[in-house]
């Protein structure tokens, strides 16, 4: 019914307004952005499970059949961007040989997924990747300035870290999240501007839940480097590579999706100290 009616309790003030009055008075905006809002937390929440690998509770929807599949199907067009595979056959070679001792010494040789190690013949970016599943790659810049193999292992480590983490499948879904969050205020709103500020602040998260990959995947690579007997102590090395190939300044890490290399090595020299102590290793 769209007509008014009568209200038995009305004039009485010691009665609140009903549902239906605080709603008209929030206006259908607001009511659409909180709605907007809602469908999203409740789709994050609900892609809630369980990484039996690393005993960590995680929010990713994608099955490891899906991560595999998509990381495969992209590979083609990652090897095109980067140059095309490196054609030096004894660096393939060990690249392979160093990634694969890394997964059958750790536990990434219980996880189903298809590891296989790339090298990229691209020489001018210094970068190492990896897609969903188990496809990584190092490109021939990085490679190049790489000083011993145990220095190799801790860049595969570390990449073999984010498949075992699924930080693909985390990120797509607090892209999700955080996109549903700034749509949510810019109808909440119908203010465009606020619609873009949400958008930065939901940006700055996101670069904020990177670093925090990043971090667990040094981790992570540091363990799987001692589980391999490969020296632990070499990754601080790589990180030195990193800053001199950024110039050798320190990063804003504010805007950066990479935590600074100086924080990094003391995050590394902690997670030495961690695994020891654990008698991680051989």
């Amino acid at each position: 019914m769209f007509g008014r009616r009568n209200n038995p309790y009305e004039g009485q003030s010691n009665v609140g307004p009903g549902l239906g009055g605080v709603l008209g008075r929030l206006g259908a905006p607001l009511i659409i952005g909180l709605v907007i809002f809602g469908f999203s937390y409740i789709k994050y929440c609900s892609t809630k499970s369980y990484n039996e690998y690393l005993g960590i509770e995680q929010h990713v929807s994608l099955t490891p059949d899906q991560e595999i599949a998509i990381g495969l199907q992209s590979t083609p067009a990652m090897i095109q961007e980067y140059g095309g595979l490196d054609g030096d056959q004894r660096a393939q070679s060990l690249v392979k040989q160093v990634g694969q001792k890394l997964v059958q010494q750790s536990v990434a040789a219980q996880s189903p997924y298809q590891f296989d190690f790339h090298l990229l013949a691209d020489p001018q970016t210094v970068n190492a990747f990896a897609l969903p599943g188990g496809q990584v790659f190092i490109t021939r810049a990085l490679m190049a300035r790489l000083q011993n193999e145990d220095q190799l292992a801790g860049v595969l480590g570390h990449e073999i870290g984010h498949v075992l983490a699924r930080h693909s499948g985390e990120r797509m879904e607090k892209d999700g999240l955080l996109k549903g969050f700034s749509t949510a205020i810019g109808v909440a709103l119908g203010d465009y501007g606020a619609a873009q500020m949400a958008q930065q602040a939901a940006a700055l998260i996101g670069l904020k839940y990177g670093r925090d990959q990043e971090l667990q995947s040094d981790d992570l690579g540091i363990r799987f480097m001692m589980d391999a007997s490969y020296n632990p102590e070499e990754m601080i090395g790589v990180m030195e590579i990193l800053k001199q190939a950024s110039g050798g300044a320190r990063q804003d890490e504010f805007t950066s999706t990479h935590p600074d290399p100086e924080n990094r090595k003391e995050k590394i020299i902690e997670s030495i100290a961690k695994y020891k102590s654990q008698g991680t290793g051989k």
